[in-house]
């Protein structure tokens, strides 16, 4: 027979994620009953499970997930979790910590180990969960059954629906944002900033949201993730953001967002994030008098600041010859294509060295110069200061 409490330790020391076995519902070993030397820790009080379904999640909310398998043939369970979709919060490590009964001399060990679980996708616990299976009871399981829902569920999810939207109707609530959105987001995607501060000044209307969950924090939140998440699709990506910076901006945008506890923290972002993604959309706009081509490739170069690129990269993303391209650029930006990647280099130099404590060697190595004395020459010849004494002086500004 496998010794399942091996099995739970050695998944633990491969993922880090937290695994718990239970004996007929009794917890037998729990990754931190086990770190914290204390006696097996109960799961989270879990969603209800559909009977026969196996593997299959059991989370808590959207944005922390457990799931459990069956070892067929015995009385055993293995309850997977908790993995994050978020980043952790102070009050997600003290709503743990009371629910699992932590002794409070523990708190500061858990809640490191809370912060130490990678965080994970839905779809990548999936995978996890079907692994196990396959681990614990020798055969396959369709992840697709995963996320079938009962038909019950699926009913009860419909009346919900159909009764609050009635009740929207009889009390006459209307969403009244439509409109709003659309001349917002084209001030966006056109990255007029000034036009946008207008608007955001001179609007009276007063915005009906709809309800997006249950407590005020929440509700802000969501309405910033739809916000940023159309923002992205609907201006951002379609203005001529760069796709990844864009996906990357976003991710880092939702995970600030996540870690502010008042509505006016979380309403000052929303502002800051939008004015953002328009300047960083006025940025790329395409200047008067360039031709797509150059157009394209002074975006390639933006985006590619990290890697040691030549005009013959910068020619090739355009399917173009690099003769002709050196040409183009000359007489349409009255630059070299190899003066142009510098600039946008020393450029990118400039905001590491302001927000950043990246050393110059380290700058110098990722933006791919040759060397730092060479970086750092340039630099000065650029913008009449050494690194260094940017650095003090932006900084300085910042603070």
């Amino acid at each position: 027979m496998m010794d399942y409490v091996a099995f739970c330790k050695n998944f633990f020391a491969a993922t880090n994620i937290p695994i718990n076995l239970l004996k007929d519902s009794v917890p037998q070993y729990s990754t931190f009953g086990d770190l914290l030397s204390l006696p097996p820790q109960k799961p989270w009080e879990l969603w209800p499970i559909e009977a026969g379904k196996n593997p299959a999640f059991c989370g808590y909310s959207s944005d922390i997930e457990y799931g459990r398998i069956h070892v067929e043939g015995t009385d055993y369970d293995v309850i997977v979790g908790p993995t994050f979709s978020v980043p952790i919060t102070d009050k997600i490590v003290r709503e743990f910590a009371h629910e699992l009964e932590v002794p409070f001399g523990y708190r500061e060990q858990f809640t490191e180990l809370l912060s130490a679980i990678p965080r994970t996708s839905q779809h990548q616990f999936a995978k996890y969960l079907s692994f196990l299976y396959l681990c614990l009871n020798q055969k396959e399981a369709n992840t697709d059954d995963l996320y079938e829902e009962d038909e019950l569920l699926i009913q009860s999810r419909k009346q919900n629906q159909l009764e609050n939207m009635l009740e929207n109707m009889e009390n006459e609530f209307r969403h009244n944002t439509y409109q709003y959105e659309l001349e917002m987001f084209q001030y966006i995607k056109e990255g007029n900033p000034e036009k946008l501060k207008n608007f955001f000044a001179s609007h009276k209307l007063l915005l009906k949201e709809g309800k997006l969950a249950h407590s005020p924090i929440r509700q802000a939140k969501n309405i910033f993730l739809s916000t940023i998440t159309k923002i992205e699709m609907l201006a951002a990506i379609p203005g001529g953001l760069d796709v990844e910076k864009t996906y990357q901006l976003v991710d880092l945008y939702i995970q600030e967002c996540e870690q502010l506890q008042t509505i006016e923290e979380i309403n000052s972002l929303q502002y800051h994030m939008v004015m953002d993604f328009c300047q960083r959309l006025n940025d790329v706009q395409m200047p008067e008098g360039i031709s797509p081509d150059v157009y394209h490739c002074m975006n390639f170069i933006r985006s590619h600041t990290n890697e040691p690129i030549g005009v013959d990269d910068v020619a090739a993303h355009v399917h173009r010859s690099s003769s002709y391209m050196m040409k183009c650029f000359k007489k349409e930006l009255g630059i070299q294509i190899g003066a142009f990647i510098t600039r946008c280099k020393l450029e990118e130099a400039k905001s590491m060295l302001t927000y950043s404590n990246k050393t110059l060697a380290e700058i110098s190595s990722y933006l791919c110069f040759s060397s730092q004395s060479y970086f750092q020459n340039l630099f000065k010849k650029q913008y009449g200061v050494t690194p260094m004494q940017y650095r003090k002086q932006s900084q300085t500004k910042t603070t």
